[in-house]
């Protein structure tokens, strides 16, 4: 319907005598159908409201044609009605007195659908447009934040590196490039939203996840690691996507970091899942369990995780498994009611 109402058939024409064209031809197009449909009602009604089918005609002409099409229907039609079905037949005399002023009112009435026609079409067009470069502005102010917000987020990384250097501590070192890693992760997830996600308010998550873990694999999954990912096509509001970026990256970072010691070979799971009620993430290791991973509800990682499954309106679980360690963002109906 939403189509529909925003079909114009002289659209596609760049040039104006196009679009005039195309317009004049639809009017004649909707013309022809009223006398088709006119010419079979009349097979078991004939005479009867000769200029009853002209009021939609000319409406779905202006409408979809703009006020050209109006006109040419409407002349059309009307001529025709008069001379093939009000009496007396083909002509254009009268056989009843009180036709002329019949006549004149069912012309009258059908300009006054033309008018208020095209005035509609105008404005419902004018609001579409209004709409629409709001969208775009709107929409283009969103990609210059977030490309402000990478920036700045790199910009923080960047200064991290150079406050590193400049602490003689070694200590404190690793400390600082887990700060760097995390603003760099906030940056990613921010990069990863921009490439083919910027024309809507809305994102589609399976290559959104998919090109995030492409990143992550290339750039920090070990060899003796295999990363692998199950994820349903679903779209979810930027806010809720962002924040899932950066719940699987801080997750993966976790399994990482603790649960394969050693150059343990071992396995990486990905799976979002989408169902009528919400949707469901979950991270599985098949690593070394809760021996190699941080206490419960302790480290900064553990509360990153919860924080991110609140923006997204999911709740955050973690523990260990037969297998290794699960963490896992749930947004089902049932676990958030």
């Amino acid at each position: 319907m939403q189509r529909l109402a925003q079909f114009d058939v002289s659209r596609q024409f760049i040039t104006r005598p196009g679009e005039i064209a195309a317009q004049l031809v639809f009017g004649a197009v909707c013309a022809a159908a009223m006398i088709g449909v006119r010419a079979a009602f009349d097979l078991w009604a004939p005479i009867s409201g000769p200029f009853a089918l002209i009021y939609p005609t000319v409406l779905l002409a202006t409408l979809y044609g703009h006020w050209r099409a109006g006109v040419v229907a409407f002349a059309v039609t009307f001529l025709w009605a008069w001379y093939f079905v009000l009496p007396a037949q083909r002509s254009f005399m009268f056989a009843d007195p009180t036709d002329p002023a019949r006549v004149a009112i069912n012309a009258f009435s059908a300009l006054i659908v033309l008018i208020f026609a095209e005035a509609f079409r105008r404005a419902a067009h004018s609001t579409m447009e209004e709409i629409r470069l709001s969208a775009d502005r709107r929409l283009t102010q969103l990609a210059e934040l977030e490309h402000r917000t990478k920036n700045n987020f790199a910009l923080v990384a960047s200064l991290l590196e150079i406050q590193k250097r400049r602490v003689s501590d070694t200590s404190l070192h690793p400390m600082l490039d887990d700060a760097a890693g995390r603003v760099r992760t906030f940056a990613d997830a921010y990069s990863s939203l921009a490439v083919d996600q910027s024309d809507g308010v809305n994102v589609d998550m399976k290559p959104y996840l998919n090109q995030l873990l492409d990143r992550i694999e290339r750039a920090a999954v070990p060899d003796f690691v295999t990363l692998y990912r199950e994820i349903d096509p679903v779209e979810l509001p930027r806010e809720s996507a962002v924040a899932i970026g950066l719940y699987v990256n801080e997750a993966i970072s976790n399994c990482l970091k603790y649960a394969f010691p050693d150059e343990r070979t071992g396995k990486i799971g990905v799976f979002f899942q989408s169902r009528q009620e919400g949707w469901r993430l979950t991270i599985d290791d098949d690593g070394v369990g809760i021996d190699g991973g941080p206490s419960e509800g302790g480290g900064l990682g553990s509360n990153l995780l919860a924080a991110f499954a609140s923006q997204a309106g999911a709740r955050h679980s973690a523990g260990p498994t037969l297998g290794g360690f699960r963490t896992e963002m749930n947004a089902l109906a049932e676990a958030v009611a």
